[in-house]
Parts: structure tokens; sequence; C-alpha cells
């Protein structure tokens, strides 16, 4: 353990893999003691052994569905319970329908907006008291490169808007946060191999060459990368930083 969340207690959304997994054992590692959340249990269970394994603390309800105010709201006031208040929120949730803007129904457009924009304003309104009452902490969002640019690999209008959305509302909380101590930051990965995009980049006749072409470090991200960026920004090693939004990417979002 390093030491760095040590006695912190960090509350993660989507610990049942890909970024969400790997935060939870990073933070873990540093001495959190982590409460995780997912949709399936089986995978949220996994998270836990892997975390309690390594002699980390870790706990994680699921089911649980992060987009409707109730569901938000018990798992958050669960989470504060169990680990004796709130010092750090990742905002890391999300799902996801793609589709072109003439082909895109607007029932997708919905769920993308409800599973990538509202669960981060749910869950956030939520913890605010916990984290007002702890004295200040951190707030993480999760956000993507295409809350910036236009991906060109597939369309991906709805997640753009709704993680643009992300941003704009990470840098509201910014403001509001700052007489009570609680900074909020984002990380913006660019493609990281998730159990979701594994089967797009080991497809053989899929975009994953053109993708790498576009990436300076010459490789996509992994979920511990984008990890290690939230721990940065959930310790002490970040507490004059509010506002920022670090590119997780390999140089991915300079390139034109």
């Amino acid at each position: 353990m390093s030491g760095r969340l040590t006695g912190r207690s960090v509350l993660v959304t989507g610990t049942g893999g890909g970024i969400g997994r790997a935060t939870a054992i990073l933070c873990a590692r540093a001495g959190a003691h982590v409460v995780g959340c997912d949709l399936n249990q089986a995978p949220s269970a996994e998270t836990v052994e892997l975390v309690r394994a390594e002699g980390g603390r870790m706990d994680a309800i699921a089911p649980v569905d992060l987009s409707t105010p109730d569901g938000a709201r018990a798992w958050v006031d669960e989470a504060a319970r169990i680990a004796g208040g709130v010092d750090v929120l990742v905002n890391n949730a999300s799902a996801i329908r793609f589709g072109a803007i003439d082909a895109l129904s607007y029932e997708d457009w919905s769920f993308t907006m409800r599973n990538e924009l509202d669960i981060v304003f749910l869950v956030t309104r939520a913890a605010w008291p916990h984290l007002v009452a702890r004295g200040g902490g951190s707030v993480v969002n999760v956000a993507s490169i295409t809350a910036s640019r236009g991906a060109w690999f597939m369309p991906q209008n709805a997640h753009g808007a709704a993680k643009g959305g992300v941003l704009a509302l990470t840098y509201q909380l910014v403001v509001e946060g700052g007489p009570h101590a609680i900074r909020v930051n984002a990380v913006s990965p660019a493609m990281t191999q998730t159990p979701h995009t594994t089967p797009m980049l080991m497809d053989p006749d899929g975009p994953a060459e053109q993708i790498l072409s576009r990436v300076p470090l010459g490789r996509w991200g992994q979920p511990e990368d984008v990890a290690h960026a939230i721990l940065f920004l959930a310790s002490d090693e970040s507490r004059h930083v509010t506002g920022a939004n670090i590119p997780v990417d390999g140089g991915a979002a300079v390139v034109g």
C-alpha cells in the first residue's frame, strides 16, 4: 500500500471491469476504503475479491441503477454508511448507444444521455452533502476525448454530446465546490482497451490499425493508464488542482 489515500473513503461507479475496476484496485492499494457499484453482480463481486486478495478494503453493491434519483441516492448513502463518509467520488460508470445523426433514434440518444450525463449529475448531487460534511474532498469525472472533437472511425454524436456535458458540469462544480474545499476534475481517455472495446480492437477487419496510426505513443490505452490519472486527482498531490481535464490518450487529441 502506498498510503496516498490512507484513511480515505473512495466511491467508484462501474467497478465491474475496465477503468472502474482498475481504479478500485489502485485506490485500494493506496490505502483507501473503496465502495463500488455496478449493474452486474458477478463482475462486481470479482473486483471485490481481487482487491481483498491483495489485502485491500473494498465493498460493492450490485446490481445498482444510478440513472434514477432514488437509485443514485440509495447507493451513495449506503456507501457512505459502509465507509464512514465520502472523501472521493469517481464518476466512471456509463452506457452508450451509437449511431449516425440520421439513424440514431431519440430513444437511443436519451438512453445515452441518461447513462452518461444524468448519472454523473445524480450521483454527484447525492454525494455533495457528504463531501460538504467531510470538510471537502475530490470529485473525478471520466469524460472522453470525444467531448472536444469528432470521432472519425464511428459515429458518436450522443456519446460526444453527453461527455461534453460532463465537462461543462465539471467546470460549474469547480465554482460551486470551491467554498467547501471540494475539488472537481476530469480525465478524458481516448481509445482504451476494456471488455467493451476489446472485440472491436481484436477484429482484423475493424478500425484498430487506423486508430493506432493516429496515436503518437503508438498504442491504445489500458484501464490502468486512466486509473493512475484518477489516483493523482483523488490524492493530496493535486490539492491545488481543480477544473483540470487531463487527456489520457497517448497524444491523440493533438493529431489532426
